[in-house]
């Protein structure tokens, strides 16, 4: 009776792999016999769709960072009494822009020279950090950990020529400038 029960067991484990297929051998839907060149925006979707079906699904450190799971902030650990801690690790591991203005009536030329020391200082102190200027006297930078934003903002407002940064529509002011805001 048992060899009868694994025998039934065997063949309809045989059956369902070969009925498992998504199309009979001469069967394609309407827009699989298309030429390529003739396909459009949904025949092209419909086919990533299919190409996808069966891969595994992607890391959390894979996935774009839209689509990464957000990191889990251990509030025990975290002096509730500063919400700048709070923000750093919800920012930890996202990509966070910061504003930068230069005090003075820079020219585009000084602005570039100045953003351009800076991040190479922080660069130095391990802080990756992207640079962008918008202005002659405004800059971004742009970093891939947005924990970091707070520590090179620390650096920021001590130098000479910063007259502000914004980080997360909150300025801080250089401490060296001429209240020129």
């Amino acid at each position: 009776m048992k060899k009868l029960l694994a025998l039934v067991v065997l063949c309809l484990l045989i059956n369902s792999l070969t009925v498992a297929k998504k199309f009979k051998e001469g069967e394609k839907p309407s827009w699989a016999k298309k030429d390529i060149r003739d396909f459009n925006d949904a025949d092209m979707e419909r086919l990533l769709e299919q190409w996808e079906e069966d891969d595994d699904p992607l890391e959390p450190d894979e996935l774009p960072e839209h689509l990464r799971p957000p990191p889990s902030i251990d509030m025990g650990s975290v002096d509730a009494s500063n919400p700048e801690n709070i923000l750093k690790l919800s920012k930890k591991g996202r990509t966070l822009m910061s504003f930068v203005s230069v005090n003075g009536n820079p020219t585009r030329e000084e602005t570039e020279d100045i953003t351009k020391l800076w991040q190479t200082s922080l660069w130095n102190n391990h802080i990756q950090a992207e640079r962008y200027l918008i202005d002659d006297n405004r800059a971004i930078f742009m970093f891939k950990d947005g924990a970091q934003a707070w520590e090179a903002k620390d650096f920021l407002v001590e130098q000479d020529r910063c007259l502000h940064v914004s980080i997360e529509n909150k300025e801080y002011k250089g401490k060296h400038n001429r209240d020129e805001l």
